[in-house]
């Protein structure tokens, strides 16, 4: 991965910043508080944990501590061993990040990454841009339903990741997004979320693994609300248009 991120010293650990962030960008910038202090806090996203929106002067970021889940996460809720900064797991969702936005895949633009060393271990905080007037597919499907070819349409965008060998490991109804058109440019769908995600050789086999969870997540979501606009014809449609896109790219490698 060859991004172009500038790393940063602190005294307590690092931040890495993309191109374009702000240059006086510092450690404080990755707390809530800090936002609260200018009223600058817009909203906020509940989901295991709380995700934070900010809107300062031009800017309209998202801010997304990194959490432990599972058996671990009862013992350390967000610390974990550090094995050195490139290992970090925000160091890993940034730089995953800024190469697929540097190639026009339709994720956030990536701002810069907060690593706080604490002896053996490490905190973390991450913090992307918001992509404006989007919503995630929950919030979508319980307004109402997607049509056939917008079903199509998402699939096509998952098959594009895969092709390209984007692994998404927590891939979900919840972090797919929404964005309607804006002035001259379509609609698009948006992967967010790319905690412990990959670039990997293509295989079926995880890219099968990557879409039956998406499915688990839909159900999920449907026993939750009963009245979620999800059926098996859209997910039948999803499918063609994973799959047809998925077959256009081989004819095109032969």
């Amino acid at each position: 991965m060859n991004a172009q991120i500038q790393i940063i010293k602190t005294p307590q650990g690092h931040i890495a910043r993309c191109q374009d962030t702000p240059a006086d960008i510092a450690p404080n910038w990755f707390s809530v508080d800090f936002w609260r202090a200018k009223d600058a806090v817009v909203g906020s996203s509940t989901g295991r944990y709380t995700t934070w929106f900010v809107a300062f002067e031009q800017h309209h970021w998202v801010l997304r501590h990194y959490w432990r889940g599972g058996l671990i996460g009862k013992f350390s809720k967000d610390a974990y061993i550090f094995t050195g900064l490139e290992n970090t797991r925000a160091m890993g969702e940034l730089r995953l990040l800024d190469v697929l936005y540097r190639e026009n895949f339709a994720v956030p633009k990536p701002i810069a990454a907060n690593i706080v060393r604490d002896g053996l271990f490490y905190r973390a905080d991450i913090m992307i841009e918001r992509v404006e007037g989007a919503e995630d597919l929950v919030a979508k499907l319980s307004k109402g339903a997607m049509s056939t070819e917008q079903w199509q349409a998402l699939g096509a965008t998952i098959a594009q990741f895969h092709q390209r060998g984007v692994y998404h490991a927590d891939l979900n109804a919840k972090n797919i997004l929404l964005q309607p058109m804006q002035s001259e440019a379509p609609e698009r769908f948006y992967l967010i979320d790319f905690d412990r995600g990959q670039l990997r050789p293509p295989a079926r086999q995880w890219q099968q693994a990557n879409l039956a969870r998406l499915l688990r997540s839909f159900h999920k979501e449907l026993r939750k609300l009963p009245q979620l606009a999800f059926t098996a014809a859209d997910w039948a449609a999803l499918t063609q248009g994973y799959q047809r896109a998925m077959s256009a790219s081989a004819m095109a490698t032969d």
